[in-house]
């Protein structure tokens, strides 16, 4: 008698239910190589939230402390160097961590033939992260300073839809830094839309170099969109840079998001390969530090530096947190980052964010702030007394709350089912 040949799958010799348990811990494998890469790194990226919101209120006091003249604005501080280092825009750098973690499942889906969770899922998720806090504090700050109705309801609407990006006249009203959620409502729109194009696309490519090679052109394209915008409406054009919608729309400052997408890529298709030495690490978040500060030192209204300050920064920001995720092993001002301190910072940094801005006007206009530049040191202190504490209360009574809404969605993005019926 012939011996029959050995079955091609080697789970038909498990006995059913142990084949499922067996598929069961197939799916969290999987789910958990996934969600790697979005761990690694975890603590130091919290921090780098936290630096950056930081020196966002730091940045919007020194703002507020200027004072203006015939021959132009003045710092408070009358110091070059110390002007850029506080000028130093951040928000290039939530640009590409945004895109950079949000990207990371569609590019895994996409390069290692994966799956990805249906858009309104992705953007329910989202929309519970930002927008209950978001509207609460549009609601009270223009409330606030629109006792009377109608008062500036163009305002309101442009605010509530987070079409005030592309009013120049009101794109900083209300909540002044929210003009960047603006982009980041279009960043997600973008990236479901073309998330699942690509995976679908990259099913057709047989190798897994192939497939990453292809991301990588798409988010190279996406970044060279607004290159080209600015070329065109600096040189070509002529727009001045007091044009606030033209240059802080999402023609203008996509990049940022392209670039956080590059790194995605990046790092699903180095899938843990390639750390980088300790020395290397260092040397490559140094240089990007000195870049970061160069940029803003040489930056002056309508010179190169500054027409495309925001396409070489977000490619620094890439450089620092690529050194910082691909380390081998913690460099010694990672320590920094693992501070109890800054990390919780970090956790609560929207809601410094949001209220960080209305509290400093509101501060000012009642006389708690000191008056003339040399009063801007305590002025810090003083919006940083009060806006830390606002920001944790915020946090835990309007953030953490609104997270759980995430319980109501199952992994499909359906309605969840809190009392399945009980078999008979």
């Amino acid at each position: 008698m012939t011996a029959a040949p050995p079955p091609t799958d080697l789970s038909a010799r498990i006995p059913a239910p142990r084949r499922e348990k067996a598929a069961r811990g197939a799916d969290a494998a999987r789910a958990e190589a996934a969600a790697a890469p979005a761990r690694a790194g975890a603590t130091e990226i919290q921090s780098f939230r936290g630096i950056a919101a930081l020196s966002t209120v730091l940045f919007h006091v020194w703002q507020q402390y200027h004072t203006y003249d015939a021959r132009g604005s003045h710092p408070p501080l009358d110091n070059r160097f110390l002007g850029a280092l506080i000028s130093l825009e951040v928000i290039d750098f939530f640009f590409v961590l945004s895109a950079y973690l949000l990207t990371l499942s569609y590019a895994r889906a996409a390069i290692d033939r994966g799956s990805v969770r249906p858009a309104r899922l992705f953007l329910f998720r989202r929309a519970i992260r930002i927008v209950p806090l978001y509207f609460l504090a549009v609601l009270v700050v223009w409330a606030s300073r629109n006792p009377s109705l109608p008062g500036d309801w163009r305002d309101l609407v442009e605010h509530l839809t987070f079409t005030h990006v592309f009013d120049s006249d009101r794109i900083f009203y209300t909540l002044g830094p929210t003009w960047s959620l603006s982009l980041e409502i279009v960043f997600y729109l973008t990236l479901v839309a073309v998330g699942p194009l690509a995976v679908r696309a990259c099913g057709r490519i047989g190798t897994r170099g192939g497939r990453a090679a292809l991301c990588a052109a798409g988010c190279a394209v996406l970044f060279a969109l607004p290159l080209v915008w600015l070329a065109v409406a600096r040189y070509a054009w002529g727009v001045p840079h007091t044009d606030w919608a033209a240059y802080f729309g999402p023609q203008a400052r996509f990049g940022g998001f392209a670039a956080g997408m590059g790194l995605a890529v990046l790092m699903v298709a180095l899938d843990g390969r390639g750390k980088l030495p300790g020395w290397c690490s260092a040397a490559l978040s140094a240089a990007s530090a000195v870049g970061l500060f160069a940029l803003s030192l040489y930056s002056a209204p309508e010179n190169l530096v500054f027409t495309f300050y925001h396409p070489l920064a977000s490619l620094l920001w890439v450089v620092l947190l690529y050194s910082t995720l691909q380390a081998a092993q913690r460099v010694r001002w990672h320590r920094v980052l693992h501070t109890r301190w800054l990390t919780g910072t970090g956790l609560v940094s929207y809601s410094l964010f949001i209220w960080h801005e209305p509290i400093m006007l509101q501060a000012h206009k009642v006389g708690l702030l000191p008056q003339g530049p040399e009063g801007f040191p305590l002025a810090l202190l003083i919006v940083l007394a009060v806006s830390i504490p606002v920001a944790v209360a915020s946090y835990w009574f309007i953030e953490y709350p609104s997270s759980l809404l995430g319980r109501l969605k199952d992994s499909s993005g359906k309605p969840r089912d809190f009392y399945p019926e009980v078999a008979r």
